[in-house]
């Protein structure tokens, strides 16, 4: 005699009172989850120590093995808000290039995805092999030109060159996501669309955008966070003008030596914009990381 289960036709046994044996759920589930919390909490205890050693002194800060039962105090982030450079003008720098690069990609990624997806151009797999094919390049391998290049254009220490850079970097990903979440998009619902004589520009701000608006906000989260934490471009590029905030908490690496302490309380404030941004588009992170082939 068999049975059949959720997982197929499997042969059924009795117990000694002759009722059929119910399968014995899978034993991995707990292991599962418990991995899960080691590997979570890996992540996680550097992000805590580094809030702890922000609220030590200095002094504390630097012992060996730190000393993570030391007095608490905010000295740290009082030399950061008031000693030294403001912190404000890199974070104000950041948060620009950050959101005006992000909005560029998606008014660039989303048409470019649409025409990839719903509606496919001629050897479009060749249009999509090009855009993965701009992030093959070794980073280091490009500085040097676009260094040249901003200064004989005098586009040095300007955070509009940030963005345009920015913009490039992202576009790759953006239009390779937003395929991903334009292909899940129902075709009767853009025959509909069509029917009703909505043109391109009406179908992609009233039918599609509402559909993949997980996808939008996943990509835009995404290509907000790689912009806000790039340094290396940033640190070639800008001096003072348009210094970024992950440059600005290089300056706390000098001669005289390492101020952890301060270090820390810089980090996390510059970590604070991320976190937030992360937090308050979880539900749409997790919806739109779910579909597409970024499963």
């Amino acid at each position: 005699m068999t049975s059949t289960t959720e997982t197929g036709t499997v042969p059924a046994t009795r117990t000694e009172t002759g009722e059929p044996r119910r399968p014995r759920k899978p034993r991995s589930g707990p292991l599962l989850s418990l991995a899960a919390w080691v590997i979570g909490l890996l992540f996680f205890l550097p992000v805590v120590w580094m809030v702890l050693t922000s609220f030590h002194s200095e002094a504390d800060a630097a012992t060996n093995p730190p000393a993570v039962f030391a007095p608490l105090t905010i000295e740290g982030y009082r030399e950061f808000f008031t000693g030294g450079a403001s912190p404000w003008p890199p974070l104000l720098n950041s948060l620009t290039a950050s959101i005006v690069s992000t909005i560029l990609v998606l008014l660039l990624s989303i048409p470019a995805a649409y025409a990839l997806s719903i509606k496919p151009v001629k050897k479009w797999t060749d249009v999509l092999f090009f855009f993965l094919s701009t992030k093959m390049l070794p980073v280091v391998a490009g500085l040097l030109p676009l260094y040249l290049f901003a200064q004989s254009t005098g586009l040095l220490d300007n955070i509009w060159l940030l963005i345009l850079f920015y913009t490039s970097m992202n576009l790759p990903i953006a239009v390779w996501m937003m395929r991903s979440f334009l292909i899940e998009v129902p075709v009767e619902m853009l025959e509909a669309a069509s029917v009703d004589g909505a043109g391109l520009a009406r179908t992609l701000r009233s039918v599609v955008a509402p559909v993949v608006m997980p996808g939008i906000a996943a990509t835009s989260l995404i290509c907000f966070i790689f912009s806000w934490n790039e340094l290396l471009f940033a640190r070639v590029l800008t001096a003072t003008v348009a210094e970024t905030a992950p440059v600005f908490l290089t300056s706390f690496v000098t001669s005289q030596g390492l101020f952890l302490a301060q270090l820390c309380a810089a980090a996390f404030v510059v970590s604070l914009p991320v976190l937030v941004a992360g937090f308050a588009a979880q539900d749409k992170l997790v919806q739109g990381l779910s579909l597409g082939s970024v499963k």
